[in-house]
C-alpha cells in the first residue's frame, strides 16, 4: 500500500495456518513513516488484525509481511530493510538509508549534514517530550553554568585522576581535542560540557558547596552528576542495522519462547563485579532448581575463582529469554543491561540500587519490575513469589515491555540528548568557546552518495520515494 507520505510499501501476507491479516485493517505508524524524522535506523510498526477487526495477540507468521521501500525513478536505490516479528502479533519494521529520498519532501540519510534550523520543529516531527524528570532534577541544583570558570576549574579538579572529556558544539559543529563531529539531525545550541568517560559518577560535593556540572552515564544518590542515557544504549542506537547485535529492536525480535513454555527458573550471567554477584552464584549452588545463576568472567575477586568457578562460556543475550525471570543486580554501577532486560518477553527482578540510569526515575516497583532487596536477602522469596503468581508476573513484564518500547526506542533517546542540551544551554552565563587544543576535523563526505541539503537553498539531487 502506498502511506499519506507518499512513501510505497508493498506489504504481502505469507503462507499462514490459519487466519490471515487483513490488508485493509492491518495498522502501520511510526517515526519512520515520517519525513522529516532523522534516525540512524527508521523504524516503525505493523500489528496486524484479522477479518473481524480484532488485533492478533501471538505471531501470524514470521513471514507474514513482506515489506519492500522502492523508489519508483531510481533503479539502484541502497535501502536496507529488515523486519522484525515481536512474537505478539505485532512487528518493528527497520530500515537504513544510503541516499536522500523523498517521501512527501526531502528525506535525508542519516549522514548527511543537513540539520533541521528549528529546534521546536524537530521536537514536534519527533514526538518529544516536553520535559524528562531527570534532566530537571539534575539541573536543578545550578542557579548557572559559566563555561569560562568550567574549563579551568574541573580538568584542574578532576583531570589528574579521572577520564574526562572535554566538548564545545559550536555552529552545530562538537570539537573535542583533536576530533570533531557534525551533527546533521537537528540544529543544536552552542555548550561547552565535560563527560566522565568512566563508570562511576564523580561529583560528590553536597548541593550546598560549589559543584561542577558534569555529565555521566551513570547517577547515585550519593552524586550529583548530570545523567545522560549509557554509553551501551546510546552506541545501540547508533549503530542499529551496523556494527552491534544488540540493541533494542533486536532483543524485541528475539524473546525467546511464549510465556508459558519458558523455563520456571531465574537466570543470570555476568562477571565478578560486586560482592553481591557472589551471593547470587552461591545462592544458585544452594537452588539449582530456582536459580541459574555463574560467571562468565573473574577479574575483581580472582582470588576467590575457586569457591565460585568454574566459569562458563558465554550465553547469547537473546537466550536469556528461555527463562521466564532475570535478575538485575548491579556491576561496578548500574547494570547497563536494563533497558534490553525490560525489552524482552521476561519479568525482571531488580535489585534495590543507590545507582540508577537516565530512565530509573520512570520505574515502577511491582508495575514495570519485582524488587528484591540490596542483599538479595528476599530474592528466593520473591521468584517463588512469581512462581505462585504466573499471570500477575506475565503482567509486570509485558508492562516492562511496553515501558521499553516507549521510552527507551532510538527516537527518545535522540529526546534525551536534545533537551539535556537544550536545558543545559539555557544556564550558560558566557559563551562557549573552541579552546586550545580542540581541532575542527572535517566531516567525511560520501562521494557515492551525495547529499544535498534543501533546507540551506541548495539544489538536492534526489529520489522520490
Amino acid at each position: 500500500f502506498t502511506n499519506k507520505t507518499g512513501m510505497v510499501c508493498f506489504f504481502f501476507p505469507g503462507a499462514l495456518g490459519g487466519s490471515s491479516p487483513s490488508a485493509a485493517k492491518t495498522l502501520v505508524w511510526g517515526p519512520g513513516l515520517e519525513p522529516n524524522v532523522v534516525l540512524p535506523a527508521r523504524f516503525f510498526y505493523i500489528q496486524a488484525v484479522d477479518t473481524k477487526g480484532s488485533n492478533f495477540t501471538t505471531s501470524p507468521g514470521e513471514k507474514a509481511f513482506e515489506v519492500n521501500i522502492v523508489s519508483p525513478t531510481e533503479q539502484f536505490t541502497r535501502i536496507w530493510v529488515q523486519v522484525l516479528d515481536r512474537q505478539d502479533g505485532s512487528f518493528v519494521v527497520r530500515y537504513r538509508m544510503y541516499s536522500p529520498y523523498i517521501l512527501r519532501g526531502p528525506v535525508y540519510h542519516e549522514g548527511c549534514n543537513c540539520p533541521q534550523p528549528s529546534g521546536d520543529l524537530w521536537e514536534k516531527h519527533m514526538k518529544c517530550p516536553g520535559s524528562f524528570a531527570q534532566i530537571d532534577k539534575d539541573l536543578s541544583v545550578f542557579n548557572s553554568l559559566d563555561p569560562d570558570l568550567i574549563s579551568t576549574e574541573v580538568p584542574v579538579r578532576f583531570g589528574q585522576r579521572q577520564s574526562l572529556c572535554h566538548y564545545t558544539i559550536k555552529n552545530n559543529k562538537v570539537f573535542i581535542p583533536n576530533e570533531i563531529y557534525i551533527n546533521g539531525y537537528v540544529l543544536l545550541p552552542d555548550i561547552e560540557f565535560f563527560v566522565n568517560l568512566g563508570d562511576w559518577p564523580l561529583e560528590k560535593r553536597k548541593s550546598t558547596d560549589k559543584i561542577h556540572p558534569i555529565l555521566s552515564w551513570c547517577g547515585s544518590n550519593n552524586t550529583r552528576d548530570i545523567v545522560m542515557p549509557t554509553y551501551d544504549l546510546t552506541e545501540s542506537v547508533l549503530e542499529t542495522m551496523g556494527r552491534v547485535s544488540l540493541d533494542m529492536m533486536s532483543v524485541q525480535a528475539n524473546t525467546g519462547p511464549p510465556w508459558h513454555q519458558k523455563n520456571f527458573s531465574a537466570f543470570w550471567r555476568g562477571r565478578d563485579s560486586r560482592q553481591e554477584r557472589l551471593e547470587l552464584v552461591k545462592l544458585s549452588r544452594a537452588h539449582p532448581q530456582m536459580l541459574d545463576a555463574a560467571f562468565t568472567n573473574f577479574f575483581f575477586f580472582k582470588h576467590d575463582e575457586s569457591l565460585y568457578g568454574p566459569l562458563v562460556k558465554h550465553v547469547s543475550f537473546f537466550d536469556f529469554f528461555k527463562y521466564k525471570y532475570q535478575i538485575n543486580i548491579d556491576g561496578t554501577v548500574a547494570a547497563y543491561r536494563m533497558p534490553y532486560l525490560l525489552a524482552g518477553d521476561s519479568v525482571v527482578l531488580k535489585q534495590d540500587s543507590g545507582y540508577y540510569e537516565h530512565f530509573y526515575s520512570q520505574l515502577q516497583p511491582w508495575e514495570h519490575y519485582i524488587p528484591i532487596r540490596a542483599d538479595l536477602g528476599d530474592l528466593l522469596e520473591k521468584i517463588q513469589w512469581a512462581k505462585d503468581h504466573d499471570e500477575e508476573a506475565r503482567r509486570i513484564s509485558q508492562k516492562g515491555q511496553q515501558f521499553a518500547r516507549n521510552h527507551l526506542m532510538g527516537d527518545m533517546v535522540f529526546c534525551y540528548y536534545y533537551k539535556l542540551f537544550q536545558k543545559y544551554a539555557e544556564l550558560q552565563v558566557t559563551e562557549p568557546k573552541v579552546r586550545e587544543g580542540m581541532e575542527l576535523v572535517e566531516q567525511p563526505t560520501d562521494d557515492l552518495f551525495p547529499c544535498y541539503c534543501q533546507r540551506t537553498g541548495s539544489n538536492t539531487a534526489r529520489d522520490e520515494l
